[in-house]
């Protein structure tokens, strides 16, 4: 299999490249800069320029583009920055895709398109959420409009939180338990959607050799649990007490928004399309995940 990758130099994208090449896949990475090996060709979306030469025979597009929700602070500046670092490159390559035939797109979006759940659990039909984040993955959907109706089959990847100790939030945790501060955030009662690093990656693997996959997919681990579940696990696994508990509103004070819509609302997706495609779950439990997340 031929595969280009788009954001291929973060942490899903340089897990995902490996993982192709183990299985002896040929990989294209998309760089923004001067491409400097033989695997690299340069794009620049926010021109609106990839060589359509690139995608010739190709086989598959995964694009994983995206600045990172939670980096900084949400003023106006960053929350467009948050758009336009996915719905212009996403536009970009979709109306490549479908110009060149390409037959797979999988394409990154987020499970908080659902929004808050509350109690409830939703698959992949669930319906939009409100708030900032169901409109950013909706409109992130939106981008893909010209691969699928080309007849690319179009997979968006509805991904939790990925736990590795490699990056993202893990590390952060990790160190804030390890000196006797960890504890659930707000009531503790929100879900908090996860998936271990080795089954996002095996979700989109999954994704692209799979042809009954199209449509929305939730890269979410199958046992939802709440905010004080995950901190109970997390704190087992690093052998650490979790008596505190950071209240909402101070989360509100010094996070911003961003702790509204990412942290004390939380969707409780279930991976149906990947269960009943037969993706078979290598950290089935939010315990296991984490406890491979650290090395224990």
């Amino acid at each position: 299999m031929s595969v280009v990758v788009a954001g291929s130099s973060g942490l899903i994208g340089t897990a995902l490249v490996a993982a192709l090449r183990r299985d002896g896949e040929q990989v294209i990475r998309l760089v923004r800069r001067p491409a400097a090996a033989p695997d690299e060709r340069r794009w620049d979306p926010a021109q609106g320029e990839l060589d359509p030469r690139i995608l010739d025979g190709v086989d598959a597009v995964v694009n994983l583009c995206g600045a990172g929700i939670g980096d900084k602070r949400w003023t106006g500046a960053y929350k467009q920055l948050l758009r336009d670092s996915r719905i212009t490159p996403t536009d970009v390559l979709a109306t490549a895709v479908a110009r060149a035939g390409v037959p797979t797109l999988v394409n990154a979006s987020g499970v908080h398109y659902y929004g808050d759940t509350g109690v409830r659990a939703v698959d992949e039909s669930g319906p939009l959420g409100t708030g900032f984040l169901p409109t950013l993955c909706h409109d992130w959907e939106a981008a893909t409009h010209a691969a699928t109706e080309s007849g690319t089959r179009t997979v968006l990847l509805r991904s939790a939180v990925v736990l590795t100790g490699a990056g993202g939030m893990l590390p952060q945790l990790r160190t804030l338990f390890l000196l006797g501060l960890g504890g659930r955030l707000g009531s503790g009662r929100q879900y908090q959607p996860w998936i271990s690093l080795d089954d996002e990656i095996g979700a989109i693997r999954h994704a692209l050799t799979n042809e009954s996959v199209r449509g929305p997919l939730n890269a979410v681990g199958p046992a939802p649990v709440t905010n004080a579940a995950f901190t109970r696990a997390l704190g087992k696994a690093l052998n650490r007490p979790t008596p505190l508990f950071v209240p909402g509103i101070a989360l509100r004070l010094v996070i911003g928004e961003f702790a509204e819509e990412a942290i004390l609302h939380s969707p409780r997706a279930l991976p149906r399309v990947l269960e009943e495609t037969g993706y078979e779950f290598r950290h089935a439990t939010v315990g296991a995940a984490l406890a491979a997340a650290v090395g224990r």
